[in-house]
């Protein structure tokens, strides 16, 4: 039988040999009730079990005339998860590992009775059993084994080697039987005990992960259907919007979810990968499993792989306590690892042995574990780039790129920037207990502008608006872009290039000679902004199709920037795009 953990110690280590089994004076029931009372104090010292059996079996040794001594703890099928003896010399010590009494362990684990072997040279349970050196003149080596029970239920061996010589009674090894069985009781109890405690702890560590996952994201989510649409709100838990291209999205996660392909989310920053990812484990059978996310940009490598795979108690300064990694709380579930593609390869390398194992080894372990997980990764960088230049190993993008899905950016779906908005505002109303509503000049003003941020920066910007806001109904003069204060506008165009300039109509063919040295970008000129009228039917707005064209082409063919140029709103641009049959271009 092979053994999960082991101990050996000498027979003298951790307490003195006391008087009681020396002394004339006392019998074998003074010296078992001496015994029990001074092992009882032992296994009430909190510790590592293996060092608690180590010193029952020290001080076991003190009372009886005992050779060698073994505690052996059985799963449910009867195997050893863990073994300690005592009684061999550190020198010696390898020996024990093939003495241990597998036969007679077996038997007392069958039965729940005691064994007693009063000569193991000539017993059958003892077959390549030989003794270790010379005896003494009419001695023999006797077996004794009683089972270490939980209530009914046996969970492990006390076992013990003595030697007996012509003057041992048979009266004497059944006052040793009786006094293991108390001392067997006494381990049963403890290790019962252990396990309750373990049991209790494993419990509020569930409970507080299950805590920790309402407050992040409310258990509300998963009870929604994976069929679930609501068409009329056009939202899916967190994701808010109607449009066509979120739809497809949506759509696609949807499909996605059935199936247990790991899902690599890509689009710029601010997208709403993380909300995906949770769409992603809300839509498939793991819904009721723990979603377990880690942004690997947010943490050194070193902290990282700990906070992965986990780590054993000591594995380095500061590891107090064992601690499960996020792959192992993911069991069963999902495990979304955000900004995938800031990873080193170092790192890289022993991801990719989990992808491919599903097993892995804590950090400072040596215990192989196995889990079933459903990774979700999300990057806004190029990887295919990043693995053409060397940064991104090639066979981790294969194995995280099974199913890609592209998120849309905010300018892709405009059609839900009113909503979104409004969303926001709700959600800082309810927060601040205040009540703002935007008017029609405040959406125009939204619509109308880039949002390199996408929505992350929508939201902060219905934030900040609404925080300044004098009144409770916000206007297009609220906006910090109206008052030259728009920090993000001012980083983008430091940082980049805007790659939608807004040309004045009529004016390209003047600027031809500049565009072309520009490589046929026209260069951007501010205009004046002209009010659009809101009132004029449909019927009547005048442009014509080369002014039209002019202005797409001059706002990158952003219909809300086109619109501004022309004193039009999105609505009434979208009319006459409509009206000269005009095919939007989208980059």
């Amino acid at each position: 039988m092979g053994t999960h953990a082991s101990t050996v110690a000498p027979a003298t280590a951790g307490y003195s040999v006391s008087s009681y089994s020396r002394g004339p004076s006392h019998t074998r029931a003074d010296i078992a009730l001496r015994g029990v009372y001074e092992i009882s104090k032992v296994l009430a010292v909190p510790g590592r079990l293996e060092a608690t059996l180590t010193n029952v079996l020290t001080l076991l040794s003190s009372f009886l005339d005992m050779r060698h001594g073994l505690v052996t703890l059985l799963d449910e099928e009867g195997a050893p998860t863990s073994v300690v003896g005592i009684g061999w010399s550190e020198e010696r010590a390898h020996l024990w590992m093939g003495r241990q009494p597998e036969r007679a362990v077996a038997q007392i684990y069958d039965t729940g009775m005691p064994v007693v072997v009063h000569n193991m040279e000539r017993s059958a349970l003892f077959p390549d059993w030989s003794f270790d050196g010379p005896l003494p003149p009419g001695a023999r080596v006797s077996f004794i084994g009683v089972p270490i029970k939980d209530r009914l239920k046996v969970v492990g061996t006390l076992t013990i080697e003595q030697i007996w010589d012509e003057t041992t009674t048979y009266h004497a090894a059944d006052e040793d039987v009786r006094f293991l069985t108390m001392v067997a009781n006494l381990i049963g109890q403890t290790v019962r005990l252990l396990k309750l405690v373990q049991r209790d702890r494993e419990r509020l560590m569930d409970q507080h992960r299950l805590l920790e996952k309402g407050l992040e994201g409310g258990s509300a989510r998963r009870a929604r259907s994976a069929e679930a649409k609501d068409e009329d709100a056009g939202e899916q838990g967190d994701i808010v919007g109607s449009s066509p291209a979120l739809r497809e999205a949506l759509q696609r996660i949807r499909r996605v979810a059935r199936s247990h392909s790991a899902v690599l989310l890509r689009g710029e920053s601010g997208t709403g990968k993380e909300l995906f990812a949770r769409a992603t484990h809300d839509f498939s059978p793991r819904a009721k499993k723990p979603f377990i996310k880690l942004n690997c940009a947010a943490l050194p490598e070193s902290v990282l792989e700990s906070e992965l795979f986990g780590h054993e108690k000591g594995a380095f300064t500061g590891a107090v306590a064992q601690r499960k990694g996020r792959f192992e709380l993911a069991d069963g579930g999902t495990l979304f690892l955000d900004e995938i593609g800031d990873t080193s390869q170092a790192f890289q390398v022993k991801l990719l042995r989990v992808l491919q194992e599903g097993e892995f080894e804590r950090v400072g372990g040596t215990q192989t574990i196995k889990v079933d997980v459903r990774l979700v990764c999300a990057t806004n960088r190029n990887l295919e780039e990043a693995v053409a230049k060397g940064e991104f190993r090639a066979d981790l993008y294969y194995r995280i790129n099974v199913v890609s899905v592209r998120l849309p950016a905010l300018r892709d779906r405009r059609e839900d920037i009113p909503q979104l908005a409004r969303e926001f505002l709700r959600r800082f109303d309810q927060e601040h207990h205040t009540e703002h509503e935007l008017s029609p000049s405040a959406l125009d003003v939204l619509e109308s502008c880039y949002f390199p941020g996408n929505v992350r920066e929508l939201e902060n910007c219905i934030r900040r608006t609404a925080t300044l806001s004098l009144d409770d109904r916000i206007d297009a003069r609220d906006f910090a872009c109206r008052n030259d204060e728009c920090l993000s506008a001012m980083l983008w165009k430091t940082a980049v290039s805007d790659p939608f300039p807004i040309v004045q109509p009529g004016l390209r063919e003047e600027q031809g000679g500049v565009a072309a040295e520009r490589g046929g970008e026209a260069p951007a000129i501010p205009l004046p902004r002209r009010e659009p009228d809101r009132d004029m039917p449909l019927d009547n707005v005048k442009v014509s199709r080369a002014e039209l064209l002019d202005a797409l082409e001059g706002a990158g063919w952003v219909q809300a920037k086109a619109a501004r140029l022309l004193g039009l709103t999105p609505r009434q641009i979208g009319y006459a795009i409509r009206k000269y049959d005009i095919e939007v271009r989208k980059f």
